[in-house]
């Protein structure tokens, strides 16, 4: 079976945890260990997040050259490559011997005219003081976005992918029974220019719909979206709050989710399904094998029991 595979930021690095070299190690080998256990039964290709990853490159940027802030597009390959580097690593040490991995930097295009450009809505980055973020602003001319207690978050746009450029390359490996990480982040946001050729865009493209459309186009069986959280929650916060666990995508968009969190892995996952993934799954990442065997998570198909093939 094949399995697209998206790593949540938080299922890297878990929340309030420094972002150290050995904190990364010790969550990615965790993360490999439950690849490779899904890798020994399936095909698996993964995706990941990258936001604090992309945060920490911008500091580092910055204080070398604060008036001169590095472009996004550029910050997303390197942590692609970093994050990416890390994975391969880990998961060819977790696999038997022999297995094949490549991590490839994935540019993904968007479109000028997509709405996500007139109002900004991803954060990125630390969070300022009222202070620190009124100069970013005059220096930059960053949106700001509330990020409580007083302190403020740099947004930027989030625009849909609408093409995979490096997809016929994955294609090939994938094929080819080569374990591929790609796409990371949501891949690197390209736009083409009026010449026909692609220029880096100053935007975040979000993770879960980037996997939802490597998952179509690669015509895999299961898209698996991992992150903290045991479930898609109903009444997130609320006395009424409940994990859904068969559902259908009909019956999953009448709730509500948060655009800022569960919202995309709602509209990814239902997506992926209408489209004809057997199923997409949501959950704790060291439930992988659980959630795709129907023991844990969330997981929208058109039908209460996904018949997945084995």
């Amino acid at each position: 079976m094949r399995i697209v595979v998206a790593l949540g930021g938080n299922a890297l690095l878990r929340r309030g945890e420094p972002m150290t070299p050995e904190a990364q190690h010790t969550n990615v080998r965790v993360a490999a260990q439950a690849l490779a256990d899904l890798a020994r039964d399936h095909q698996i290709i993964v995706a990941h997040g990258n936001g604090p990853q992309v945060g920490l490159m911008a500091l580092q940027a910055a204080a070398y050259a604060p008036q001169s802030p590095w472009p996004l597009d550029i910050l997303g390959a390197e942590t692609e490559g970093m994050i990416g580097y890390l994975i391969e690593q880990e998961l060819v040490n977790a696999l038997p011997a022999g297995a094949n991995c490549a991590t490839l930097l994935t540019r993904v295009e968007v479109d000028r005219d997509d709405p996500a450009f007139l109002t900004p809505t991803k954060p990125i980055g630390p969070v300022y003081t009222a202070k620190e973020a009124k100069a970013l602003q005059a220096n930059h001319d960053w949106p700001m976005t509330d990020a409580g207690h007083g302190k403020l978050r740099r947004v930027v746009p989030s625009p849909l992918p609408r093409a995979i450029l490096g997809l016929h390359a994955i294609r090939l490996l994938v094929d080819g029974g080569v374990c591929v990480i790609c796409a990371g982040g949501g891949g690197i946001p390209v736009m083409r220019k009026a010449t026909g050729g692609m220029e880096g865009v100053e935007a975040v493209i979000d993770k879960d719909r980037t996997a939802a459309l490597l998952a179509m186009e690669l015509q895999a069986d299961v898209l698996l979206m991992l992150t903290d959280v045991a479930a898609i929650f109903a009444d997130w916060g609320q006395p009424s709050q409940r994990a859904l666990d068969d559902i259908t995508p009909e019956a999953l968009e009448a709730f509500s989710f948060d655009a800022g969190s569960m919202g995309p892995k709602v509209a990814s996952a239902c997506s992926f399904v209408r489209a004809g993934g057997t199923m997409a799954g949501v959950g704790r990442l060291t439930d992988a094998r659980a959630i795709v065997e129907g023991r844990a998570g969330t997981r929208i198909s058109n039908t209460s029991a996904p018949n997945l093939p084995r």
